[in-house]
């Protein structure tokens, strides 16, 4: 794997985290969770990191971490 960091930052949605996170659900996109996604610990607009579908966010190699992908859009020059 090319950034070994990322690993530590995705994982599966399983029924313990699913009953945990959708009572709000995802804060980009308001989908639920489903049992066997894949999701990540991101930093977006909001403080501190959260835990978002792994398709709405981007690793960056600089920070080593995920970020909601609006946020790192608006960050390029």
């Amino acid at each position: 794997m090319k950034y070994p960091r990322l690993k530590k930052h995705t994982f599966l949605i399983d029924l313990e985290k699913l009953n945990t996170l959708n009572e709000e659900g995802c804060p980009v996109c308001r989908r639920k969770f489903t049992l066997g996604e894949t999701a990540v610990m991101a930093i977006g607009a909001w403080e501190g990191a959260k835990v978002i579908h792994e398709d709405e966010a981007v690793w960056d190699a600089q920070t080593a971490s995920f970020i909601e992908r609006r946020c790192f859009e608006s960050r390029k020059p």
